[in-house]
């Protein structure tokens, strides 16, 4: 009996301990968000070229940490159990916002621009392994300096690290995808101005500016009458749930197979059958608005988990071979825009302002790419309604869908 009584007891305290540890690290990586907003808020720098919140307040910690290792010898380990759940619950967002009736609407358009998208992956990737080859890196870095981080961004770039570390014994994945993240997000910013600036001067100027009596899409006029209301929230952390439980399933059903997928594949595309089949049915219509809230706040928590538990002594010997590949890599992106993306988008102002967006996301993430659309538009005193709905409808499905 006292036995049994001791095992109950340790069980308690082991429960507790678990739970206060979860408690912990989700009261770290708030603060990390915080303190990612107030940089980013108070550094003209960061916020010029639109550094996500997270991504600031992580690599601070990171750095913080760095410090301690290497002058006091102190190594703080956080635990990551909630960091997978909020991956997949990101990309499950995505999965749910992909609506296929507006990408048929956007025709031959969206098509091209898929094209040209896809065009930059494969080559991305050509380059990062070239390049790794070249300077006899494992080509799986590469990779991680190519189309996963550059055109995927922070949360791509760290689902793939995940898998990498796992399947190929890649330690060094997550720091090196961060790092390489990071560094398209802030190149983005700064050669989609310039570039978009030459297109314009050799442009023709459009046919005619948009006024109210047109038809605007969700993204330019959204709807706003629908509230984020509790229930609407209960909904769709269901929807994702769904998305979680049913993607996983399928991940281990394909495991071993000749289709074996990410787990995080699996959930987005459980998200966009879903979602387009209650709509098609006339059951149910996801309300976009909720579904991203809910992902921005994943993303977040995710990224700040992911970034301020970064090793960054273990990418030291990493720093100047990697550097080169990313130089080469934002030489490459600017060439692509004004020879591929303007040429192929038609040679007019609607095709420079893409080209300018396609250089924000092509080598950094969505926020970087509406900055650099912006900052044309309003310098311009023009708006280009097209190349807005345009790249927002390929940005938020297609290349999620073909970058794996």
């Amino acid at each position: 009996m006292k036995y049994d009584e001791y095992e109950r007891v340790m069980r308690i305290q082991r429960s507790n301990y678990v739970s206060s540890r979860y408690f912990s690290n989700a009261v770290a990586a708030t603060l990390t968000l915080l303190l990612g907003r107030k940089l980013v808020h108070s550094v003209s720098f960061l916020k010029k070229y639109t550094i996500p919140e997270p991504v600031a307040g992580g690599l601070l910690v990171a750095l913080a940490l760095l410090v301690l290792k290497k002058s006091m010898g102190w190594e703080v380990n956080f635990d990551m159990s909630l960091r997978d759940p909020l991956m997949l619950a990101f990309f499950a967002t995505i999965g749910l916002n992909a609506n296929i009736a507006s990408l048929r609407a956007g025709g031959r358009v969206v098509g091209i621009f898929l094209i040209v998208v896809v065009g930059l992956l494969v080559m991305q990737n050509a380059i990062g392994i070239g390049m790794a080859s070249l300077l006899g890196l494992d080509p799986l870095m590469g990779l991680l300096a190519g189309s996963i981080t550059l055109s995927g961004g922070h949360g791509t770039g760290a689902a793939w690290s995940k898998l990498f570390i796992e399947r190929y014994g890649f330690t060094n994945a997550t720091e090196v995808a961060m790092a390489c993240a990071t560094f398209g997000l802030v190149l983005g910013g700064l050669i989609g101005g310039p570039v978009a600036r030459y297109l314009v001067k050799h442009s023709t100027t459009p046919n005619g500016i948009p006024d109210d009596q047109e038809v605007p899409t969700a993204f330019e006029k959204p709807d706003v009458g629908r509230m984020i209301t509790s229930l609407v929230l209960i909904e769709t952390i269901a929807l994702i749930a769904i998305c979680l439980t049913v993607g996983k399933i399928v991940a281990q059903l394909l495991a071993g197979t000749a289709f074996e997928l990410p787990t995080f594949v699996c959930v987005l595309f459980v998200g966009v059958i879903l979602s387009n089949g209650l709509s098609m049915m006339g059951f149910y219509r996801v309300f976009e608005r909720a579904v991203s809230v809910l992902g921005n706040v994943s993303l977040s928590l995710f990224l700040a988990m992911a970034l301020m538990g970064l090793k960054l002594w273990e990418l030291a010997s990493l720093a100047l071979p990697m550097l080169a590949i990313l130089v080469v890599q934002t030489i490459f992106m600017a060439l692509y825009a004004i020879f591929v993306t303007w040429r192929m988008m038609g040679k007019n102002y609607d095709a420079a302002v893409l080209a300018a967006g396609h250089c924000g996301f092509g080598l950094g993430a969505t926020p970087t790419a509406i900055a650099n659309m912006q900052a044309i538009t309003e310098r311009l005193a023009r708006r280009t309604w097209r190349s807005w709905s345009c790249r927002w409808s390929v940005r938020s499905l297609l290349i999620s869908l073909t970058r794996w």
